[in-house]
């Protein structure tokens, strides 16, 4: 068990290309992690060897989060082995194309189900916890800046981002002022392996500062809202002005 005044962060999907720069960034900076993965175990491990390395009562366990039970198997692990949650950070996300209107169920589902309902269902079960301590705490959900973009060929995965930051609303107007619930927006700041062959300038060509974001960028912003004792309620947009047009 983590020492007691050791500050606990609890990430989803902490083994993704992005959620394990923030739950290795978090590590270097005094938190104790624990964090899931769903299909990796391999990756998993890897990242969890470098989070040791510095905070070394860290953990993780395997949580597909559009299972409900799977979550609920991840907190009592959680509460099992540490006995307060400073930062929960929901950053498990699913994301694929869907070309209406053959949309299937199954996409739906499996876009929903881990990008909304598995949030949802997250932020619930840590708010649970943490509106119990004596202290103030933080939830900070990963979202997309495509809530605000219409991207015709992504309608389930934009619809469950856009409701998402409905929920960040939510949950910060019931549990404060005990939780300050927020949530980061971020653009493009990870290249995925099927964008290799496109020019970086047409990546970027719609992104004001003539750049890709990158992983620290978001670091930066959660750093932000981990410290901030006055912000609730609200969605910072990690975008290079990529909105602007």
């Amino acid at each position: 068990m983590a020492a007691p005044d050791k500050k606990v962060c609890f990430i989803t999907g902490g083994s993704g290309r992005l959620g394990s720069e923030l739950a290795v960034s978090l590590a270097h900076h005094g938190y104790t992690i624990f964090f899931t993965y769903n299909r990796s175990r391999e990756k998993a491990e890897q990242v969890l060897d470098k989070i040791c390395a510095v905070a070394p009562d860290s953990s993780m366990t395997r949580c597909d989060t559009s299972r409900v039970s799977d979550i609920e198997d991840a907190f009592r692990l959680f509460s099992g082995r540490y006995n307060r949650l400073d930062l929960l950070i929901p950053s498990a996300s699913c994301f694929f194309g869907t070309s209406l209107p053959d949309v299937t169920e199954k996409e739906w589902e499996e876009l929903v189900g881990t990008n909304l309902k598995g949030t949802f269902f997250t932020m619930q079960s840590g708010a649970g916890i943490m509106k119990e301590q004596p202290f103030v705490s933080r939830i900070v959900a990963i979202t997309d800046i495509a809530a605000n973009l219409v991207w015709k060929g992504y309608a389930p995965y934009t619809a469950s981002k856009a409701a998402v930051e409905h929920l960040i609303r939510v949950f910060a107007k019931v549990f404060a002022p005990r939780v300050l619930v927020n949530a980061i927006a971020p653009g493009t700041v990870t290249k995925l392996p099927e964008w290799d062959d496109i020019p970086e300038e047409e990546l970027t060509e719609n992104i004001l500062l003539q750049r890709l974001g990158r992983a620290e960028d978001v670091v930066k912003a959660l750093l932000f809202l981990a410290d901030s004792d006055y912000i609730t309620g609200q969605v910072i947009n990690i975008e290079g002005g990529r909105l602007l047009n």
